[in-house]
């Protein structure tokens, strides 16, 4: 059984960082399809940004240049680190696995 929990939301100020991290049971993240989705309050589900098997990572057009997927395979999890943040990123952030799996969510909150 797949558990994915996700951690690092939080409350910060347009132009601050987070990093968010995903870790995860029963899933070998470095022989996976992981992507980063983000709900924002009242909209649909979307794509923040993948990274597949061999590395190659996959960005949302609205977060290019300021977010990083990146994997620890050596403490098997994936992160999302975001800078220069904007109050447009506020959503509930999710970390899933094969588009298959997915956690319960982590907020981000960015205030203007």
């Amino acid at each position: 059984q797949v558990n994915l929990v996700e951690s690092g939301g939080g409350l910060v100020q347009a132009g601050g960082s987070l990093r968010l991290s995903c870790t995860g049971q029963g899933v070998t993240f470095r022989f996976t399809y992981d992507a980063w989705y983000r709900q924002p309050p009242g909209q649909q589900r979307e794509l923040v940004a993948s990274i597949d098997s061999g590395g190659r990572t996959n960005y949302a057009d609205s977060v290019k240049g300021r977010f990083t997927i990146s994997r620890d395979n050596a403490k098997n999890l994936v992160y999302l680190q975001m800078n220069s943040l904007k109050p447009e990123d506020t959503a509930l952030y999710y970390c899933a696995v094969e588009d298959i799996h997915w956690g319960q969510g982590t907020q981000v909150t960015v205030s203007s």
